[in-house]
């Protein structure tokens, strides 16, 4: 993927909008894909990017969530968090299959198809410059500036 342009695939928002990430030229992009609303692991990560978003706005960064939520849930999301970024509602997977991230899980002996959490940094002529796949939470997003600041520095 990095190289790659991203596509222009519009997707209902957070904000009741339409977005596609082709909207964003101009801005570094934070990505990030993420299985579901309100579940332990994605509540932090995205509560990580709201108490770093003050730093990755100095930066000139664009932070947009993705899982296959829906727009009502997301918001409930956002209000329960305070989130200030928005999130994208990917209910049938054309955002997630294109970054390939819609992937093959394994839980309790169960298969089933979900979001592989991951992240990806897109420049601001659109194309991307960084991804990081099958992401651990912790320190996650500490380490996504560190990578921003060498981008930008």
């Amino acid at each position: 993927m990095v190289g790659q342009f991203v596509p222009d695939i519009r997707l209902p928002a957070s904000n009741g909008e339409e977005v596609a990430l082709t909207d964003f030229k101009g801005q570094f992009v934070v990505l990030y894909f993420y299985p579901k609303d309100m579940t332990p692991g994605c509540t932090t990560e995205a509560c990580d990017f709201r108490d770093h978003h003050q730093r990755l706005k100095e930066l000139g960064v664009k932070v947009i969530g993705v899982s296959p939520d829906d727009v009502k849930s997301h918001q409930k999301f956002i209000e329960k968090h305070h989130l200030p970024f928005l999130l994208l509602a990917d209910t049938e997977q054309r955002l997630a299959r294109h970054f390939q991230v819609w992937t093959l899980k394994k839980m309790f002996g169960k298969e089933y198809m979900g979001i592989e959490r991951s992240t990806f940094v897109i420049d601001p002529e659109g194309k991307i410059v960084k991804e990081w796949r099958k992401v651990k939470v912790k320190g996650h997003v500490q380490e996504v500036i560190r990578n921003i600041e060498q981008l930008t520095g």
